[in-house]
């Protein structure tokens, strides 16, 4: 089983299986948060048609729900998103990343069990488990690791072979499938300033959705705030903790300084908006940040 986001590592992967370069999968799963860009839905409906449905391997798409929906609903528990947050004495801080836990790991372990014979509440006999090729290339070896359910075991193909993304990525080229996006949600708040610059300057529509939202949870999710578990600040999208029309988007930060004069294939990847960004078992996001704690929450 392959766990499908979509992006460059998942999508190499899935066309290395289809091709015979590595053995068949049976299944490939996309955990669908609602709230993909239109570009990752379509290269998804592209990866069935020309690379997975002629091999014969189903593409199974689950989903917890809409993320977006569920931030702004008041009615709705909402696993939250890692916003960056500004309170009231100025100090910076984040609220917790519960939302690839519940939009992508929960849709996917529930297939799984129903894969197996065995939907929750059932228990899973010892030994009984099925084997999840996850796109995590060389460069990001560290993010590796073990499933935390034993009727899943991880494995890590890129890595056996000693690829890079940028192996993924020209190999992706050779088959017409360049532009491979980058998949996370559309209001990610781990996208770089590449990524939200590319959002602004080729989808106007999905710029105006993100702006929306980014206004929308200035108070935190509508949720926390109607149980009267309000947000001690405000809260942003972008990493300046400034609206998101007005952050520093144009800002070349130095990891793309790095990566243009040292990758050139790397460079091409993140000044489209490839590197940064949430994957269901490795985020890319920054998670150093995120685990100082200073979440800014009332208790």
């Amino acid at each position: 089983m392959l766990s499908l986001g979509a992006g460059i590592q998942s999508s190499a992967l899935l066309a290395l299986s289809a091709e015979g370069i590595l053995p068949k999968v049976d299944y490939a799963i996309f955990a669908d948060t609602g709230w993909e860009p239109k570009a990752v839905y379509s290269h998804l409906d592209r990866l069935e048609n020309q690379i997975a449905e002629p091999a014969g391997i189903p593409i199974l798409r689950v989903s917890s729900g809409n993320i977006r929906a569920d931030a702004l609903d008041p009615d709705h528990r909402f696993a939250s998103m890692p916003l960056y947050v500004l309170n009231k004495d100025g100090r910076p801080g984040m609220t917790r990343r519960q939302c690839t836990g519940e939009y992508k790991i929960k849709p996917i372990k529930k297939k799984v069990r129903e894969i197996l014979g065995y939907p929750y509440p059932q228990r899973i006999p010892k030994g009984v488990f099925v084997e999840q090729w996850i796109g995590i290339s060389t460069d990001e070896f560290h993010r590796a690791k073990d499933a935390d359910v034993r009727y899943m075991r991880n494995v890590h193909p890129l890595i056996d072979m000693d690829w890079s993304r940028g192996d993924c990525h020209r190999y992706l080229t050779s088959l017409g499938l360049a532009d491979t996006p980058k998949s996370s949600c559309l209001g990610c708040p781990f996208h770089g300033n590449a990524q939200w610059r590319q959002i602004r300057d080729t989808s106007p529509d999905e710029w105006q959705d993100v702006v929306e939202f980014d206004a929308a949870i200035r108070q935190g999710n509508a949720r926390a705030n109607a149980t009267g578990n309000k947000l001690l600040g405000q809260a942003f999208l972008h990493r300046s903790r400034v609206p998101l029309d007005k952050a520093p988007i144009d800002h070349v930060t130095a990891a793309e300084q790095a990566a243009l004069q040292d990758e050139p294939a790397d460079a091409n990847e993140l000044e489209n908006g490839v590197v940064d960004g949430c994957s269901p078992w490795a985020c890319r996001g920054e998670v150093d940040e995120l685990a100082q704690g200073d979440f800014g929450l009332a208790s």
